[in-house]
């Protein structure tokens, strides 16, 4: 069943939820919010929007409630403070996130309460809220996904993960690890290129260039599955060695090498465990086991 009311909650204004909001605006639904702080209402109210005076008052004023909170110690917090019978019968899509272990927690005691938890991961900023290509991750029941589609779909495309309400926020987790983690190298490379006289406009091509590791993504992929870490096209000496040089560039230049830093030991303690003529996919390993603890052989 498909719900075809055009009413939606959302809880919670920070960029994100604004953006929501103003997603269901644009698209003509009734909207009501509630935040902490009132005054971030105050545009989306001038639009058209319901400011609810408490979270009983947002919750049971529509079936359907979107969440986008802090983390769930928040969550907690503030749909704690409604009494349990403004739960009832909700389909709570809480796009907050944390890690996949909280949000199960949060989902059982949503459920104890009547309520129904779709988790979601929104893979996009806020400006791209409402725009084709946006995609976010889902998981929970899928009756309830397919019962508000439409309002969903509404903000982004939908990636469903399965039932597991804890899958959307771990997909969500190893994305968000992939994504800091690689502008800070490209942060450091700017750095890098900064210190030498070189704008980040003219690096900008390079950068992209640099940042494009979809071959080896799709080449590594089927390898790690069937366990194959043969350094026939790179080694952990050769990462090393490359990275040596790295740091070395870095220190003369006169930029921080932390970070360069952190990864060559990662490559030095895979050589020590016996793998330098291996690929850079046998750190696995290591970064699976965590620090000083060794590397599957």
């Amino acid at each position: 069943m498909t719900d075809t009311s055009m009413t939606v909650t959302v809880i919670g204004l920070g960029p994100m939820g604004r953006a929501m909001a103003g997603a269901y605006l644009d698209r003509g639904y009734e909207v009501t919010v509630w935040n902490r702080t009132p005054a971030r209402a105050d545009s989306l109210i001038a639009r058209g929007a319901h400011r609810a005076t408490s979270v009983a008052e947002a919750l049971t004023a529509n079936t359907l409630v979107v969440v986008s909170l802090t983390g769930y110690d928040a969550v907690h917090a503030v749909l704690g403070q409604a009494p349990s019978a403004a739960l009832t019968g909700r389909t709570v899509v809480n796009l907050t996130s944390d890690t996949q272990d909280q949000v199960r927690r949060a989902a059982t005691w949503l459920a104890e309460l009547g309520a129904v938890q779709v988790t979601g991961g929104v893979l996009t900023p806020p400006p791209g809220i409402g725009t084709p290509g946006a995609m976010s991750y889902y998981s929970g029941p899928l009756e309830a996904i397919e019962t508000h589609r439409r309002a969903l779909e509404v903000l982004t495309g939908i990636d469903y993960l399965g039932e597991d309400p804890g899958l959307a926020a771990l997909f969500y987790q190893i994305g968000i690890d992939m994504f800091w983690t690689g502008l800070l190298a490209y942060l450091h490379g700017q750095a890098l290129a900064e210190a030498n006289g070189i704008s980040a406009q003219e690096f900008l091509p390079r950068a992209l260039n640099a940042m494009d590791l979809r071959y080896f993504l799709e080449f590594y992929a089927p390898r790690i599955d069937a366990g194959n870490h043969a350094g026939d096209v790179d080694t952990l000496t050769m990462g090393a060695a490359s990275l040596e040089h790295v740091v070395r560039t870095a220190q003369a230049s006169g930029v921080d090498v932390s970070l360069p830093t952190a990864a060559l030991d990662l490559f030095r303690r895979g050589i020590a465990a016996g793998h330098g003529g291996n690929s850079l996919t046998s750190l696995l390993g290591i970064l699976r086991k965590g620090v000083g603890q060794g590397v599957d052989k």
